[in-house]
């Protein structure tokens, strides 16, 4: 029985994907909003699925 593996991607496709700046998958990584999954070389390696809670996440938290 084979699992499958999540498809892991760089912080700057992870910022595209999410619609928000590079800097921004930083600072969530500093805040502790959001875990790499991997690494390549230097590179974090991100789930998308939790770059997506961490945008969703930081949107509850934005003063309105």
């Amino acid at each position: 029985m084979r699992t499958e593996q999540p498809t892991l991607i760089p912080g700057a496709l992870a910022a595209r994907e999410a619609g928000v700046a590079p800097a921004t998958i930083r600072k969530w990584v500093q805040l502790g909003h959001l875990k790499a999954a991997g690494k390549a070389g230097r590179a974090a390696l991100f789930r998308l699925e939790d770059v997506f809670a961490a945008e969703r996440a930081a949107a509850r938290r934005a003063p309105r």
